[in-house]
């Protein structure tokens, strides 16, 4: 007998994943389309001297590494799916921000319901195609076609076409992944792309291990028992939660008397996630790539003075601190609207114990976010920096493409796809009940 309260065990939920048919078909669905994401990368964009172009990828590798995280390496080696997911997540967050700026589309996600919700998912989409058009235009045009057997307009408008459709594709598998499948499509590809580089890295340390000799093993191990700290910190921070008290009111519907019942809100400790380090390294590396295109002698210098391997490393840290703190809270605020919130409780009858309901609830929530923030921003400064710095000390290079970022995305889509799967088994639990 199992208990429908208690939370499957590791044997229980194998067992359904083995037997349950429904649970069995999206994970079938899941696999193969993670397995058609990866092959594409593989399936190389014709009409380019490789040996070119594979130079000219080592000499901007902060560049290449960052973007690759999302690609799998689809830039590096320059395959059809070479945009991979990129479109689809840049279009997420425009829309995102836009949602707060444009009332017709906050109308959209408030008021519309799940219509509304397929509206702005439909306006994504058109603005992922059109920023994937953009950017494999840009791609081919100015950074592969110095290395073209046949340089020529033809030969631009062929591969942005290619680029196009792979990420098109791409966002379709994630689609499908999301609706037919087990957990989100777009954050089980990012991390499938980033497991994929995880057995060159591990093999670089494995070699740098046995030719350095005992001092070269002692400085893998601290790196290794760094990142286990790191991951489990992850885990802890981005499953804490603050429950505030909540109190609804006693109310009459028909004859029927219904009374107090107290409840929790819940407010994260991250609640940005991952976004706010990718937002503050996306801003790092655009002087990189500024230096790059325009050969600009001040801008050069201030790429190498916030570049993580440039002249200055404290700057490049401090910089990067900021800037995460910075968008930690930017973030922050276009998740949980505290306004919005003392408004809901309010009409929902509900309140939290000696606050009143209205403005005082609402500055008492801003008050608790803004901490919450703040040490959710000091840890994800942290996660960044630390990895970064123990790497230069242990003189260990082997894991530079293993980030905070790539933490962060592993430790929080394992997570969440392992609740989804826990919340198949337990309905499985009640089907069996019924029968």
């Amino acid at each position: 007998m199992i208990s429908r309260d208690k939370a499957p065990t590791a044997q229980e939920t194998f067992m359904q994943m083995a037997q349950a048919a429904g649970l069995r078909g999206r994970l079938l669905v899941t696999i193969g389309m993670l397995i058609l994401a990866r092959l594409g990368v593989f399936l190389p964009v014709p009409g380019i001297n490789r040996e070119q172009f594979a130079q000219s990828v080592q000499n901007n590798s902060a560049v290449i590494g960052f973007l690759d995280i999302f690609s799998g390496g689809g830039l590096s080696t320059l395959g059809v799916f070479a945009l991979g997911i990129l479109p689809y997540i840049n279009a997420s967050i425009i829309i995102q921000l836009l949602t707060a700026a444009i009332p017709a589309l906050e109308n959209l996600q408030k008021n519309e319901g799940e219509a509304g919700r397929r509206q702005i998912s439909q306006v994504t989409r058109y603005v992922a195609l059109g920023w994937a058009i953009l950017q494999s235009t840009f791609i081919a045009a100015i950074w592969i076609r110095p290395f073209a057997l046949n340089p020529g307009p033809v030969f631009v408008i062929e591969t942005a076409i290619a680029l196009t459709a792979g990420s098109m594709f791409v966002m379709w598998a994630s689609e499908l992944i999301t609706e037919r499948g087990v957990g989100n499509g777009a954050s089980l590809l990012i991390f499938v792309n980033i497991v994929a580089s995880l057995p060159k890295s591990l093999g670089d340390t494995i070699t740098l291990a046995q030719t350095g000799g005992r001092e070269t093993i002692g400085r893998v191990i601290v790196l290794l028992l760094v990142f286990l700290v790191m991951i489990v910190g992850i885990v802890f921070v981005q499953e804490g939660t603050r429950r505030i008290p909540i109190i609804s009111a006693r109310r009459q519907v028909g004859r029927k008397l219904y009374l107090e019942r107290s409840s929790y809100l819940p407010l994260r400790l991250n609640q940005g996630g991952v976004m706010p380090i990718i937002f503050a390294s996306a801003v790092l590396i655009l002087p990189a790539s500024l230096a790059r295109f325009t050969q600009n002698e001040y801008v050069i210098n201030i790429s190498n003075a916030i570049s993580p391997g440039g002249s200055t490393p404290w700057l490049y840290a401090l910089v990067y601190f900021v800037m995460i703190v910075f968008f930690s809270y930017f973030y922050s605020t276009l998740i949980v609207n505290p306004v919005d919130l003392a408004q809901n409780l309010k009409k929902m009858g509900s309140s939290i114990p000696g606050i009143r309901p209205g403005k005082a609830t609402s500055e008492y929530v801003e008050r608790v976010l803004n901490r919450l923030t703040f040490l959710g921003a000091v840890f994800l400064g942290a996660v960044a920096i630390i990895p970064t710095a123990v790497e230069s000390a242990t003189r260990v290079p082997t894991f530079q493409g293993l980030g905070a970022t790539s933490l962060l995305i592993l430790v929080g889509v394992a997570i969440d796809t392992a609740k989804q799967i826990q919340t198949y088994v337990i309905s499985q639990r009640y089907e069996g009940m019924v029968k």
